[in-house]
Formats: C-alpha cells, structure tokens, sequence
C-alpha cells in the first residue's frame, strides 16, 4: 500500500463510519495521547521501567499504527499529501545531512 492509497483508505473509512473527522485540535491531542502510549511501552520495552499489568496488553506495532492512522487524519483534513510531503523531507534531509552523520565520531562504534 503506497502512502496516498493509506490516506484513502482512511478517508474512506471515516466517510463510512466515523461520521466526520474530528477537528484538529481533536485530532493533535489525540496523536499526543498515542505517542505517550508509545513512549510507556518504549520505557518499559528498551528502558529502566518495569511492566504494571495494565502494561502487558499494550502492543508496540499497534501503538505505531495507531499514531499514523491519526497522522493520516491530520494530513487529510488539512489538504496534505503526505506521500510528496515525506519524499521532500527525503530529499531535505538528504541535502542538509550528506556527510553530518557519516562525520559524526559519535555514530562509529
């Protein structure tokens, strides 16, 4: 599935059963709600936290998921094509990071 075709499936399927979008401000705290049950897996997957039982159900792919379903949304309601969008971050950080990590003594192990 190609970028553009995930934000029409999205777009579809709140056409058939979400009614409407949320409004944005909706939709920008709820990707941050997502990203902090990201964060709580990541802390307690790859960090120093120990798992609380409410934990063990949580899946890290569907949180993943379920943070760019939400990013799909913002992208759709506010006219962006996130398929040109993230091939210009691409090729902006392309241009602005040709050798910065390839120099970086910090990166070589």
């Amino acid at each position: 599935m190609t970028i553009q075709e995930a934000q029409q499936q999205v777009d579809l399927w709140i056409k058939k059963y979400g009614v409407r979008y949320f409004n944005e401000l909706t939709n920008m705290a709820l990707l941050t709600e997502e990203v902090g049950e990201l964060a709580r897996i990541m802390a307690r997957t790859y960090g120093e936290q120990s798992f609380k039982s409410s934990d063990l159900s949580k899946n890290l792919s569907e949180e993943i998921a379920d943070i760019l379903w939400v990013l799909i949304c913002i992208a759709n309601q506010t006219g962006v094509n996130l398929e040109e969008s993230f091939l210009k971050s691409i090729e902006k950080k392309t241009e602005r990071d040709a050798t910065r990590h390839l120099n970086n003594n910090k990166l070589k192990s």
